[in-house]
C-alpha cells in the first residue's frame, strides 16, 4: 500500500515521518531529499540544470549550489519555472522507479510517500491514500520561528503560497492533527492502521 503524506510548512510533517518510520516500520521516500539526489553531478537533470542557468551556479567541487540557484530562481517567475519542469518529472520518475523497487523487494507492505507538492504534482494518482498532515496556525508559527529562525512575515509569506486548509482537505482522504504532542499523533496513526488491520 502507497500512502501520500502532504500539509503546509510547519505542520510537522517529518515527526509523522519519523512515527511511521520508527514506530510502524513504514518504508518512506521523501521527495526533497530525492530533489537532491537528481542534482547532483552526472545525472541528466544536472546537466540540464547547468546548460539552462551557467556554470555560475556550481561550487569548487561543481556541484550545483542549490543557495546560489535559489537566490537566482525565488526572484524570477520565469526561470523558477525553468528549473522545476527540469527538476520535478526527475524525482518523479526516480520516485516510480523507488516504489517498483520496494514492491518488488517484498520488504515493506507501506510506503509512505511524503511531498509539500504531493497534491500540486500529481503525486496521488499513484498513491493508494493521501494524508493531510494538519497544525492549528499559531503553532505552526511558534515552531517555524524556534527551528529556522523565521519571522512572522516571512513565515505567512510562505503559507500564503502554499494550498489553503480547504484545498487539503479536498484532496486528502485522512487528516492528522500534529497540533499537539508525539504521543497524540502516533495515537491517531495507530487508529487509522487498524482500519488494515480490522478492516474499517
Amino acid at each position: 500500500m502507497i500512502i501520500g503524506i502532504t500539509g503546509g510548512v510547519g505542520c510537522g510533517k517529518s515527526t509523522v515521518l519519523h512515527i511511521l518510520k520508527q514506530e510502524f516500520h513504514c518504508y518512506t521516500i521523501e521527495a526533497d531529499k530525492v530533489g537532491h539526489l537528481v542534482m547532483q553531478k552526472g545525472t541528466e537533470a544536472y546537466q540540464k540544470i547547468v546548460s539552462t542557468f551557467g556554470n555560475e551556479i556550481l561550487d569548487t567541487d561543481l556541484e550545483i549550489d542549490r543557495k546560489r540557484l535559489a537566490g537566482i530562481v525565488f526572484s524570477d517567475r520565469e526561470k523558477l519555472k525553468k528549473l522545476n519542469q527540469i527538476v520535478h518529472p526527475a524525482v518523479k520518475s526516480h520516485i516510480k522507479n523507488e516504489i517498483e523497487q520496494v514492491t518488488h523487494s517484498g520488504n515493506h507492505s507501506i510506503i509512505i510517500l511524503e511531498a509539500a507538492l504531493l497534491i500540486e504534482e500529481k503525486y496521488p494518482e499513484f498513491c493508494d491514500e493521501v494524508w493531510y498532515i494538519y497544525a492549528d496556525e499559531q503553532e505552526r508559527i511558534r515552531r517555524l520561528k524556534k527551528s529556522r529562525g523565521y519571522t512572522e512575515e516571512k513565515i505567512r509569506e510562505i503559507m500564503e503560497n502554499q494550498l489553503s486548509e480547504e484545498e487539503f482537505l479536498k484532496n486528502c482522504d485522512r487528516k492528522i492533527d500534529n497540533s499537539r504532542d508525539f504521543e497524540a499523533a502516533c495515537q491517531q496513526i495507530k487508529k487509522l492502521f487498524e482500519r488494515f488491520t480490522y478492516g474499517r
